[in-house]
């Protein structure tokens, strides 16, 4: 029997803190699919998104079809921080000024409705998955007394003045201390705000896949790559979804719940691609208080816990983001999120846990939830900003609502065809200009020889004279070759050592490092070089 490869559990080598508790042992097992199917709605991705829109449309009858390229809670979500929260990484200013009073007004009432809805659904399913509501604080960067301290608290006072406005009850408390803060770097001062929550994601998301099994119009399938998308039809519209296998599935409906769209541009190219950071670290339990924690640096760090046994919790501290395949150096964001945390909490005991996730950044701060550009019967939910689990969540009554015919007026802010105003062009254009100088990599090269890479480690090797190579040398020295190509649109990728992946810098596709696709907007995955390669990534595909 083959061994089965990591990237089938989760798109990443290090695994997070959500499996301490929850092993991927314990995850279902669905069959792949080996016939063609017709259905009301065909729904692509397990996570959070695809799992809370399957569970709208199955709770109002429709009878829906999931599919998966890899196995169950493979992708983003089984990689969160696990926050739920009605912030928007922008900030409330920056987000009025983009979308809005009354946009802005709309996106903390859907982010609110997420939360609630998580804590009823996990309620009415009896899911045991640590759900709470706690306060959120946002602090300064800075010590009190430092340059910037004060700039920080009058951007705080302004911040909270239009929280209040838009419907969250927020103050700026001068002095205020977090309980279990004991080490000596002092940033008291801090905008204060209740109703927020955090969550156990994969349980949460297990507890509603495991109701979803029982219900007579809910299927999944996994380890079924879906390949196309496509409406049919003039009046009668109806939408083919192709796999990878040579499968079709027709239906009314498909929903594209996979952290990107699996197409070329149009959204796609309306969002910034980044890799974020997070340690889980042992505290004793109850020594600090539980609650959301964001300063003010950009990239900001955030914290919130999770349990893990009787004597102690796991206190979550990420940030450090960059975007994608534009770095190489997570041993020194990992260390600087470890020395934050016991700057600041001296009860702080071992680093279990390491990982990194991916986040998709809107040019205009707010994510892309409904029909697709250009279609009527096919919808999509990208540019989560920091926030994927309450997006995933309001996703699924949004595409629901929209779907059944029920008026939804989050529809309109969300809309994927929005059209930009006038003064998101230059942003637009300069990122623009930032992803095409990405195709630089065409005339780079990481390594000379394939002799150059030590066991465990990656490289492209560009010669002049062929197209470009991502080699892959494992622990026992057998090397691996694929195309370095990325099959969305040819950029050339790039080794991510932490991760041991292959990671596009254009639209931030990423591959195992034995080739096989973890997160799109690449539908497939890279092209193996040899025959001992393509035998590895059957391999791994299928184990």
């Amino acid at each position: 029997m083959p061994s089965k490869s990591h990237f089938l559990d989760t798109s990443g080598e290090n695994d997070p803190v959500w499996i301490h508790a929850e092993p991927y042992s314990k995850r279902p097992h669905f069959p792949k699919l080996t016939e063609d199917l017709t259905t009301d709605a065909c729904v692509i991705g397990s996570g959070i998104a695809g799992v809370s829109t399957s569970y709208e449309l199955v709770s109002r009858g429709v009878k829906v079809v999931m599919l998966e390229a890899r196995d169950i809670l493979s992708g983003e979500s089984g990689r969160t921080s696990g926050h739920l929260s009605s912030g928007i990484d922008s900030g409330f200013t920056e987000l009025v000024s983009k979308r809005g009073k009354d946009g802005a007004r709309k996106a903390v009432e859907s982010h609110l409705y997420a939360i609630n809805r998580v804590g009823e659904i996990s309620k009415q399913l009896n899911i045991d998955c640590e759900y709470r509501q706690l306060p959120g604080y946002d602090i300064s960067q800075y010590e009190k007394g430092q340059d910037g301290h004060e700039d920080d608290v009058k951007e705080f006072k302004e911040e909270a003045k239009i929280m209040n406005e838009l419907g969250i009850k927020a103050s700026y408390q001068e002095n205020f201390a977090i309980r279990g803060w004991d080490g000596k770097i002092d940033q008291r001062d801090a905008v204060t705000y209740p109703g927020q929550a955090t969550f156990h994601p994969t349980k949460y998301i297990l507890g509603v896949l495991k109701w979803l099994t029982q219900q007579p119009n809910f299927q999944c399938y996994t380890r079924t790559r879906v390949m196309g998308v496509e409406e049919k039809g003039l009046l009668n519209k109806e939408v083919k979804v192709s796999t990878e296998a040579g499968h079709t599935i027709t239906c009314k409906n498909a929903v594209e719940a996979t952290c990107v769209p699996l197409q070329k541009l149009s959204v796609v190219a309306e969002l910034k691609y980044y890799r974020t950071y997070c340690i889980a670290v042992r505290v004793p339990k109850g020594s600090i208080e539980d609650c959301l924690i964001y300063d003010s640096m950009d990239p900001y760090h955030y914290v919130r816990f999770t349990a893990c046994d009787e004597k102690d919790d796991y206190l979550i501290i990420g940030g450090n983001d960059h975007k994608v395949g534009q770095e190489n150096e997570a041993e020194q964001r990992y260390s600087e999120l470890e020395s934050w945390v016991r700057a600041r909490f001296t009860q702080a005991g071992s680093v279990d846990y390491r990982w990194s996730g991916q986040t998709f950044e809107p040019v205009d701060y707010t994510a892309f939830i409904g029909k697709n550009q250009g279609q009527s019967h096919v919808y999509i939910c990208t540019g989560d900003f920091g926030n994927g689990l309450t997006h995933g969540v309001l996703a699924g009554k949004l595409i629901a609502d929209q779907i059944t015919g029920v008026p939804n007026e989050w529809s309109k802010l969300y809309n994927p065809s929005r059209i930009p105003p006038l003064s998101q062009v230059p942003g637009t254009i300069a990122h623009d200009v930032e992803i095409n100088t990405q195709y630089k990599r065409f005339l780079q090269s990481d390594i000379h020889d394939i002799e150059d890479l030590a066991p465990g480690s990656g490289g492209v090797l560009n010669p002049t004279t062929k197209s470009p190579m991502a080699v892959y040398k494992d622990d026992a020295g057998n090397v691996h070759k694929f195309s370095a190509l990325c099959p969305h649109m040819k950029g050339v990728v790039c080794w991510n050592n932490d991760e041991k992946s292959w990671d596009c810098p254009v639209h931030g596709s990423r591959f195992g490092k034995d080739g096989v696709g973890v997160m799109g907007p690449a539908k497939g995955n890279l092209s193996p070089a040899d025959e001992a390669s393509e035998a590895l990534l059957k391999q791994s595909s299928a184990a």
